[in-house]
């Protein structure tokens, strides 16, 4: 019996929640319930009879968060093998103790952390690891393999690249947040034609939503063909440190019937559904005929990878311009005081935008520091020094959703030059017991400005206008192993940067070494200049400073002089270094001093 056949000419009835059920028969929250396919077998089993008994024509295996990713957390990555075996070999034997033709499906969701490039699981590691589990699901009986709440399209098709060829059928259900937006930019439809094309058995919709919203979610991928709806019963809420779901299951077996009617063929729940929203769905439906459609899906013309559905916007700033038009920009960091006061920072870029500077460098709280939102001291520049700033965002204290978010602002606020930096860890800085999040690295930040930049988030989700940020990425010239980080810069590169900052440079030499390493690599580089205003300072950076080095003979030239004679030799430095690497680079970056800013008005005297 194949899922064809019992999608044919009947709309199927699914399981429900198994994860919320476990927890609400004992198993707590916060307990891997995959693992109790080992732990509580007689549980699990228990619950896909009930699921049987309910009317379910089709169950899952307890087997969604039974990779070796989300495992690893609970210590039992070396177990995945037998919690997936075990998840399907309990499905299997509910099905056939209750003698129905009820078919298992070996549930599969994503790895619980980012791909790279915005996350540090290469791709061909995820096919393994997603082919590690599909393989033990069918090893233990599962009839097909279901990928299910996948967010992010790649990931999914991914999966389904790591699966196909094992023999089984493949369903295959992206996760929507439905709102008037994602509607209106027909994102479903456009989901839905894409994973038809890849040759899935159903393609579908779960999670996230409750059926009345899942309504116009079925409506859209209808277009295509039949698909899968498997709402949740309502918003979750927490209610004595618990999560508690909608009981209402009259409510949930209505919008059921208008899903069916919509185009779904096959319909269950998720998470916060129980026994009685599968039995009062299954009552609901038993007289019900769908609408006529072939259940083979329309394929589409053409494959629309995921990363070109969108033309991507150039950088639509003045540094841009300047950048791109063959000019030399100059970019200047100053940096923010400890509190909200920000009037010294406007007087610094005012000034040196009359010397000469194109923009403004605004860092994230660089060493940890405690400081003002990049992006809303940056608006404030902009608006009262009237120069350009970029703001560097780091991933050190916001989660995917937080950066994203951030970015946004930044393009409502008019901040179009961001410069994505990985950022240093708290542990150095105001408050080490603070939490570094680090969902990504500056790697995967570029590459979400670059979807941006197409007009989308990491979702596929429409945000209205492309902001055209100019995306700046750091490189560091004089790193101990140059090779990695040319490779790094590749990286970024491929995500999507347009220019690179470097770290100070002291030495032509080593921008010559780093220059014949990049080769013919298309990259634009600010060259990072510093100019030194003491001994002390230049002995600090070298031995305390990461990625830091200041030759023998500078710093030796810095501890001769008087103090006062120090500063203008550190000019000096730089405006030599500028003078002879400018053929070579395509723009200056300048850190000067925080007290003393007019230090880098007097290096861009070398340009002039």
């Amino acid at each position: 019996m194949s899922f064809r056949d019992l999608l044919e000419g009947r709309v199927l009835v699914g399981d429900g929640a198994m994860g919320t059920l476990l927890a609400d028969r004992g198993v707590g929250y916060g307990h891997p319930y995959a693992r109790a396919n080992l732990t509580h077998p007689e549980l699990v089993e228990q619950l896909h009879a009930e699921y049987v008994r309910a009317g379910a024509q089709a169950i899952e295996t307890n087997t969604f968060s039974a990779n070796r990713v989300k495992l690893a957390g609970h210590r039992l990555e070396e177990r995945v093998r037998e919690i997936n075996e075990a998840g399907a070999r309990l499905a299997r034997r509910a099905v056939e103790e209750a003698g129905e033709r009820v078919l298992v499906l070996g549930a599969i969701g994503p790895l619980g952390r980012p791909l790279a490039p915005v996350g540090n699981i290469p791709r061909e590691e995820a096919r393994t690891l997603f082919r590690e589990q599909a393989e033990a699901l069918l090893e233990g009986g599962a009839d097909a393999l279901l990928l299910e709440t996948f967010t992010d399209l790649g990931e999914l098709r991914l999966a389904w690249e790591s699966v196909r060829d094992l023999g089984a059928p493949v369903l295959a259900y992206k996760t929507f947040v439905e709102d008037g937006e994602t509607l209106a930019e027909g994102l479903p439809e456009r989901v839905a034609r894409e994973i038809s094309g890849w040759g899935v058995e159903l393609v579908g919709s779960n999670c996230t939503v409750g059926p009345q919203r899942m309504l116009g979610i079925v409506e859209q991928m209808s277009a295509v063909g039949p698909v899968a709806a498997f709402p949740n019963p309502g918003l979750p809420q927490l209610v004595e440190g618990s999560v508690r779901y909608s009981h209402d299951v009259e409510h949930f077996a209505r919008y059921g019937r208008r899903l069916a009617e919509a185009g779904a063929r096959f319909i269950g729940g998720c998470c916060g559904t129980t026994p009685g929203h599968i039995r009062a769905l299954s009552e609901t439906l038993r007289d019900l005929r769908p609408r006529k459609t072939s259940v083979a899906f329309l394929r589409a013309s053409g494959d629309l990878r995921e990363d070109d559905r969108r033309e991507a916007a150039g950088p639509r700033s003045q540094l841009a311009e300047k950048l791109f038009g063959g000019g030399f920009p100059v970019a200047v960091e100053v940096d923010l005081p400890r509190g909200n006061d920000l009037s010294g920072v406007v007087e610094a870029a005012r000034r040196l935008r009359e010397r000469g500077a194109d923009a403004i460098d605004i860092s994230d709280g660089a060493r940890a520091r405690l400081r003002m939102h990049p992006v809303a001291a940056a608006r404030i520049v902009q608006e009262k020094a009237g120069i350009e700033v970029v703001a560097h965002m780091s991933c050190r204290d916001r989660n995917i959703l937080g950066l994203q978010a951030d970015l946004l602002a930044a393009a409502a606020l008019g901040v179009r030059n961001i410069l994505a930096v990985t950022g240093d860890p708290a542990q150095i800085g105001d408050y080490p017991e603070a939490t570094g999040v680090f969902d990504t690295d500056a790697v995967g930040l570029v590459h979400i400005l670059s979807r941006m930049n197409r007009g989308e988030d990491l979702a596929g989700n429409a945000i209205g206008h492309a902001p055209g940020f100019l995306i700046g990425a750091a490189f560091n010239p004089t790193a101990e192993d140059l090779e990695a980080e040319v490779e790094r810069l590749r990286r970024k590169l491929e995500a999507g940067a347009h220019a690179f900052w470097t770290q100070p440079v002291f030495e032509m030499s080593a921008l010559e070494r780093a220059l014949e390493r990049l080769g013919d690599t298309p990259a634009r580089i600010l060259l990072g200049l510093m100019p030194l205003r003491s001994a002390r300072q230049a002995e600090f950076l070298h031995h305390e400073v990461p990625g830091v080095e200041i030759p023998e003979e500078i710093r030796g030239k810095l501890a001769e002089l008087p103090p006062r004679d120090a500063p203008r030799y550190g000019v000096e430095v730089a405006r030599n270094l500028l003078a002879r690497a400018r053929p070579l680079v395509s723009g200056a970056y300048i850190m000067p001093p925080a007290s003393a800013p007019e230090l880098a008005a007097e290096v861009m005297e070398a340009i002039r």
